[in-house]
C-alpha cells in the first residue's frame, strides 16, 4: 500500500537533465549574448586592426570662388576684374603606411588575440553557471517530485484511516471526536500537498525560463538522481588551476595589462610612415598670366615623428601601466585564494551531505516499517489515534530529510564541478 502512488502526470514527457542542459545550450539568452561577444572579438582580432596594414584613400576636392579682384603689376599697370571666377581641382589616390611604432602594432595584435581568449573563457564561465542553475533547479524538481509522492502516499494513509474511524463511529466503538481528528489531519495533509504542487509548478516555470522555452510547457522530471561518491579534494584542486573560468579571465587580463605596458612604452621611439599617391590637379583663374593649368603625377615619401618632451605624461602613462600589471597580479592572487576557501568549504559540505544521505536511508527504512506496523495496530485497535499519526508524521518528515539530504549533496557535486570547471555539456 505504501508503494501505491497516485502522482498525476505519467502521461507528460519526462524531461532528463542532461536534455534540459542541451536545450538551455541552445536556447539560453546569456550564452547566446556571450557567443555573440565571442565573435565580436574574433572579428577584432585583424592585422589591420592593429595597425600593420597600409591605409589607401581616395580623394577628391573641388574649391570654387568669385571675387572682385584688381592688382597693380610692378609695371605699374593696373588689371582690375569683378566677379572674377577662379576654381581648383584636386584628385587622386594616396596611401600611407605605418612602418616603424615602437612595435606597438605587434603588441595590439598580441592583445586583440588575448581578447579573443577572453571571449572563449567569459562564455565558458556563462555557460558553466546556466548549466549549473539549469542542474539546481532540475534537482530541485526532483527533490518536490519525490516529497509529492512521500505525500500522496500518507494521504492514501489518512483516508485509510477516516475510513476506519467513520466505519469504528457507525458500530459504536469509536467517538465521533476520533472521526473529525482524522478529518483535520487528513485536510492538514491536503492542504500541504496543495502547497507543495504550487511550488513544483513554479519551479517548472523557473526551469523553462532558464531554457528559454514557453512557460507552460509541462514536463516531468526522473524519480531519482544518482551522486557521484568519489571526488577528491586534490583532483578537484588540480582542475581548478587549470579550468576555472574566473582564475583563466584573472591571468588574461594580466596578460592584457602587459601588453597595455609595452603600448604605452612604444611611445617613446619614433613613428616612422611612408606617404606615396598619384595625384590630378586641375585650376582656372580668371585674372592672371595663366588662365588655366593642369598636373598630374605620382609623390612619395617619408615621415618621421618623436616625442620629446610631453610634459612628463609618458612617465606618467608608464608608471599607471606598470601599476596596472601589479594590480592584476595581487587579483590572481586574491582569485585564487577565494577558490581555494570555496572549493574547501564546498567539498567539505559534500563529504557531509553524503554521510548524511546514507544516514536518512536508513532512517527512512525505520520510519516506513514503523508505519506499516503502527498501521497495522491501528486498524486492530490496540493503540490510540495520536500514536498512529505521530509514526506517520515521523515517517514523512524523515522522507522530508532524506529527500533534502540528496538533493544537498547533488547541488554540492555540481558546485564542486563548476568550480573545478569540469560540469560536462
Amino acid at each position: 500500500m505504501l508503494l501505491a502512488v497516485a502522482f498525476n502526470g505519467y502521461g507528460q514527457e519526462v524531461l532528463t537533465v542532461e536534455e534540459a542542459v542541451q536545450i538551455a545550450l541552445k536556447n539560453n539568452y546569456d550564452i547566446k549574448l556571450a557567443s555573440n561577444d565571442l565573435e565580436v572579438s574574433k572579428e577584432n582580432k585583424s592585422l589591420a586592426n592593429a595597425g600593420m596594414l597600409p591605409r589607401i584613400d581616395g580623394t577628391f576636392t573641388q574649391n570654387n570662388n568669385i571675387q572682385n579682384t584688381k592688382q597693380t603689376q610692378s609695371t605699374g599697370e593696373v588689371r582690375e576684374l569683378n566677379d572674377a571666377k577662379n576654381n581648383n581641382m584636386t584628385y587622386g589616390v594616396n596611401l600611407g603606411w605605418t612602418v616603424f611604432d615602437g612595435l606597438k602594432m605587434f603588441a595590439r595584435y598580441d592583445q586583440l588575440q588575448t581578447l579573443e581568449k577572453q571571449g572563449e573563457v567569459q562564455l565558458k564561465s556563462t555557460i558553466l553557471t546556466k548549466v549549473s542553475d539549469v542542474m539546481t533547479t532540475y534537482y530541485d524538481l526532483v527533490k518536490q517530485q519525490q516529497l509529492i509522492k512521500a505525500l500522496d502516499t500518507t494521504i492514501v494513509i489518512s483516508k485509510q484511516r477516516l475510513k476506519l474511524a467513520e466505519n469504528r463511529f457507525s458500530i459504536g466503538k469509536a467517538s465521533k471526536l476520533e472521526v473529525l481528528n482524522a478529518q483535520v489531519d487528513m485536510n492538514q495533509d491536503l492542504s500541504n500537498l496543495l502547497l507543495l504542487k504550487q511550488f513544483f509548478q513554479i519551479s517548472k516555470v523557473n526551469l523553462n525560463a532558464l531554457l528559454a522555452r514557453d512557460s507552460a510547457t509541462d514536463f516531468k522530471v526522473e524519480e531519482e538522481v544518482t551522486i557521484d561518491e568519489n571526488l577528491q579534494l586534490q583532483e578537484l584542486q588540480d582542475l581548478v588551476e587549470k579550468q576555472n573560468p574566473q582564475l583563466q579571465l584573472a591571468l588574461i587580463n594580466k596578460r592584457v595589462a602587459e601588453l597595455d605596458l609595452k603600448q604605452v612604452r612604444a611611445e617613446r621611439y619614433p613613428l616612422v610612415r611612408l606617404n606615396s599617391g598619384y595625384n590630378f590637379n586641375k585650376s582656372e583663374s580668371s585674372l592672371g598670366f595663366v588662365s588655366q593649368s593642369s598636373s598630374n603625377g605620382f609623390n612619395y615619401g617619408v615621415a618621421a615623428t618623436l616625442n620629446i618632451f610631453n610634459g612628463f605624461l609618458q612617465t606618467k602613462n608608464e608608471k599607471i601601466a606598470k601599476l596596472q600589471v601589479d594590480n592584476s597580479s595581487l587579483l590572481i592572487e586574491q582569485e585564487r585564494q577565494s577558490i581555494s576557501s570555496e572549493l574547501h568549504s564546498t567539498y567539505q559540505t559534500y563529504l557531509t551531505n553524503v554521510e548524511l544521505v546514507k544516514l536518512e536511508e536508513h532512517n527512512e527504512d525505520i520510519a516506513k516499517k514503523n508505519l506499516e506496523i503502527t498501521l497495522e495496530k491501528f486498524k486492530l485497535g490496540s493503540i490510540p489515534t495520536i500514536e498512529f499519526r505521530n509514526a506517520q508524521e515521523n515517517y514523512i518528515n524523515v522522507k522530508a530529510r532524506n529527500t533534502s539530504a540528496k538533493f544537498q549533496a547533488k547541488i554540492s557535486e555540481v558546485m564542486l564541478n563548476e568550480i573545478a570547471g569540469n560540469i560536462k555539456f
